[in-house]
């Protein structure tokens, strides 16, 4: 599903990013991504969705090779991909059923099928009874729901959440995660960035750590060598 090898990200201005980085993720894990601000979370993430290019190595995700990617074709890998962010990201002005109606009008979905699929991708975080709210009528927890609901509008096999329980109190944050390791559970494999150390310690799924850029532990693996 996602194979990094010796992966560096460089800044404009030369800083490095990401260095050296790499590993793989098997179809339907449920992965963490972890470390200090800054570490490189985000930075692995933005090269999941080709959102930036590696300055060096490879990086292959959801049968696409970023690194030679055309811009053309950024749209289809993303349509492989569904992204939750911490802030949400939805438009205001726009109900709940409207902000996942826009991910299937964007990729091209017949307008008679999208309503029925709305609806589905709603009932299956919890908000079947919300789709006319606006979000602003929604608590954090909710919004993030809608958030996810638009992120499987498409069924992708992959969901990158970069961290997605950043702006919840704990009872939101357990509710979101608990639906994230249910979609998880389904089938759909899951990176997801997290600060919250509490959480990964509890979760106990497999844990990449970040330490200014380098990929320090995988316990996943008995070392990070090994795939050198």
């Amino acid at each position: 599903m996602i194979r990094f090898r010796h992966v560096d990200m460089a800044y404009p201005r030369g800083e490095l990013a990401l260095v050296d980085v790499s590993f793989e993720v098997a179809k339907g894990e449920f992965v963490f991504l972890t470390g200090h601000s800054g570490a490189g979370k985000s930075s692995i993430l933005r090269l999941l969705w080709a959102g930036e290019r590696p300055s060096r190595g490879e990086v292959r995700v959801a049968g696409f090779a970023v690194n030679d990617l055309r811009n053309r074709d950024v749209p289809r890998l993303r349509r492989r991909l569904g992204i939750v962010f911490q802030d949400f990201r939805l438009l205001e002005d726009r109900t709940a059923e409207e902000n996942v109606a826009l991910a299937l009008e964007a990729t091209g979905m017949r307008p008679d099928l999208i309503p029925a699929r709305v609806l589905k991708v709603l009932s299956q975080v919890g908000l079947s009874t919300k789709g006319r709210s606006y979000p602003r009528e929604l608590s954090g927890g909710e919004q993030q729901r809608v958030a996810i609901a638009r992120a499987l509008a498409n069924d992708p096999p992959l969901l990158l959440a970069d961290e997605p329980t950043g702006n919840l109190d704990e009872k939101a944050t357990r509710a979101v995660f608990q639906l994230l390791r249910d979609i998880n559970a389904a089938g759909t494999s899951v990176v997801m960035a997290s600060h919250d150390a509490a959480l990964v310690r509890e979760a106990n799924y497999r844990t990449l750590e970040l330490k200014q850029g380098r990929l320090v532990a995988d316990s996943g693996r008995d070392a990070v060598e090994a795939l050198a």
